[in-house]
């Protein structure tokens, strides 16, 4: 059978009779769909504070927009909105690490011992990073437990090497 043609391979039924989405097949479903590793960073009353993030795209090319989806409960997220700017650096192969410090702990430990240098905006952009992206804030969304948040590209660039991806809650 071609690829893309066919019966789509299922593991199960994921909502009950109610129309309700089941949280944990929801989350397996959506594992399945690789994705790349970022850190979200931004500087607010001289304080650093970043984030691991899976959840990035671009949302158009004039003006030049990105969105980053963000957990609100996370202790990163408001110091990140109500800093107005923040950037991303997209984590390379050899980043695993990076992704593990800034998805748990507090945002001083996060950034102890790692070097960064600010983008135009101010927020912090990992110098190793694969590429990175410094913006602006121009929109906020609720959605659901996260927030979507749209950001004007003010400077960008790109580097040579492999992503870090994330597939079936692991590294790859």
């Amino acid at each position: 059978m071609e690829a893309g043609c066919g019966t789509p391979r299922t593991v199960g039924i994921a909502s009950g009779l109610d129309g309700m989405v089941d949280e944990n097949r929801f989350r397996d479903a959506m594992s399945r769909l690789v994705t790349g590793v970022a850190v979200v960073a931004s500087r607010l009353d001289g304080s650093v504070h970043g984030l691991t993030v899976n959840a990035v795209s671009s949302v158009s090319l004039d003006p030049p927009l990105v969105l980053v989806c963000l957990d609100r409960s996370g202790n990163s997220h408001d110091p990140v909105i109500a800093s107005g700017a923040f950037a991303v650096s997209v984590l390379a192969s050899d980043q695993e690490e990076l992704a593990h410090r800034f998805a748990r702990g507090s945002h001083r430990e996060r950034f102890s011992g790692v070097e960064f240098r600010d983008g135009a905006s101010g927020s912090p952009v990992l110098p190793d990073a694969l590429a990175w992206l410094d913006c602006a804030i121009r929109a906020v969304h609720r959605a659901g437990d996260h927030s979507i948040v749209v950001g004007e590209v003010l400077g960008c660039g790109a580097g040579e090497g492999d992503p870090l991806v994330f597939f079936r809650s692991e590294y790859g």
